[in-house]
């Protein structure tokens, strides 16, 4: 079966900043048949055209205006079922140790693509994945990314690994939305926007959670996967 996984990431200068009062760096994707991809996008743009809503799907846009608009992408993220999945990894910036990485934040940075991405690569597909542009200094990331992923999946087909601009890519944009969902909780964000919290609290009325935390790896709805960088069981 063919997939397509569109990746946004959130706080990416965490690992390299001293003064973020923000503890998880986080990268998130959003996992869609690649049969479904034309009627997801022209859901998205119809819900756009009923609630009048203009410009990109951003977490950081939420806000008393378009909160309706908001939770009806919320609701049909939900009412998708598995046809429509999000995982996000969080890392914990105070465990993070850049020596590991050959003291380079970028290459500690696609490590962790890495482990989102694989552990959701099942044998017998083929995966394209689509990530938000970001300016690297090794241009080669995404190249490589790609490899590794295609090295330790080999009954899997990687077709590729692109970067496209999140502006015209309405997946990218959701994936964003539903990575603030995701890091409003793990980074205990609660100041700001009332608009922010109230999106929150009903996407866990209706996912049935009554607080998202942390899950398991065998969540295949909403995961969060808060990796252990300290090693043990």
């Amino acid at each position: 079966m063919d997939f397509e996984v569109y990746c946004d990431e959130s706080r990416p200068d965490l690992f390299s900043s001293k003064k973020s009062k923000y503890r998880y760096l986080m990268i998130g994707s959003l996992w869609i048949p690649a049969s479904q991809r034309n009627f997801f996008k022209n859901e998205i743009e119809s819900l756009k055209n009923e609630f009048g809503f203009r410009g990109e799907i951003k977490w950081r846009k939420v806000s008393d205006t378009n909160i309706d608009y908001y939770k009806a992408l919320i609701d049909f993220f939900v009412e998708q079922k598995l046809d429509m999945r999000f995982r996000c990894i969080a890392i914990d910036k105070t465990l993070f140790n850049n020596s590991w990485h050959n003291n380079d934040n970028e290459l500690g940075f696609y490590k962790f693509y890495y482990q989102l991405l694989h552990q959701w690569i099942l044998d017998f597909n083929t995966y394209s994945i689509f990530c938000d542009i970001k300016t690297n200094r090794d241009s080669r990331r995404l190249i490589t990314l790609k490899r590794c992923l295609s090295s330790s999946n080999l009954s899997s087909d990687i077709i590729n690994v692109q970067a496209l601009p999140s502006k015209q890519v309405a997946l990218i944009q959701m994936t964003d939305l539903l990575l603030g969902i995701a890091g409003f909780r793990m980074n205990k964000s609660f100041e700001g926007s009332l608009s922010k919290k109230q999106l929150v609290e009903h996407f866990e009325n209706r996912i049935n959670k009554k607080k998202l935390v942390p899950t398991d790896k065998n969540e295949d709805k909403f995961n969060i996967f808060r990796i252990n960088l300290q090693g043990g069981w």
